[in-house]
């Protein structure tokens, strides 16, 4: 946590951070005071509510994961090239220490109900991956962009559920997820001669 870090901000990243490791529901907000060094009262203050937090950090995993995606794609001129540096951006993440799975998935796991607010913010999410992806493969020449979009979704979504699984251990299948993203793409566009 930054040095000079507001009660807000101590509450928020504390939060966030035990979210991602160890879910939504088995993290109370008596814990979140605890390790954050904050006041119940002062949490309180700044997010009336677990539900508030839990929203809060949906919405900024949502800002970081596109920032993170211009990022990982901004130095490719192809829409075939931008879908595959995303993809072997995504590998070296969801085969990293650091990666707990998918906030957005967990969420919808462990809220099934599609009238929660944050199963509905990871649909929101999911949907505005697909449709970037659609868009790229349309633009790709893909002969099916749907078809493509949504197998690199769950391609996407599988890499995100080895690294939940699997951990940063060879095991992980996720080591291949760029290898297998290619594959989709050549199947729907044609092998380039470069990307």
């Amino acid at each position: 946590m930054k040095t000079g870090a507001t009660a807000r901000d101590k509450v928020f990243e504390t939060a966030a951070r035990l979210f991602f490791q160890h879910g939504y529901q088995a993290v109370g907000v008596d814990r979140i005071a605890a390790e954050s060094g904050v006041g119940k009262m002062t949490l309180y203050r700044h997010f009336p509510s677990k539900d508030d937090l839990i929203l809060a950090y949906l919405r900024r995993t949502d800002a970081e994961f596109w920032g993170h995606f211009e990022r990982s794609t901004q130095g490719t001129p192809t829409a075939r090239g931008k879908l595959l540096a995303f993809f072997e951006s995504l590998q070296a993440y969801v085969t990293s220490s650091g990666c707990y799975g998918c906030p957005f998935i967990n969420v919808a796991a462990e809220f099934p109900d599609p009238q929660d607010a944050g199963h509905a913010l990871a649909f929101e999410h999911k949907q505005a991956v697909r449709l970037r992806f659609e868009a790229l493969a349309a633009e790709a020449g893909a002969r099916q962009p749907a078809v493509l979009a949504g197998g690199l979704l769950l391609l996407m979504d599988g890499g995100y559920m080895s690294a939940r699984l699997y951990g940063a251990t060879v095991a992980n299948p996720a080591h291949q997820l760029a290898a297998a993203a290619r594959h989709l793409i050549d199947a729907q566009c044609g092998a380039p001669s470069t990307d």
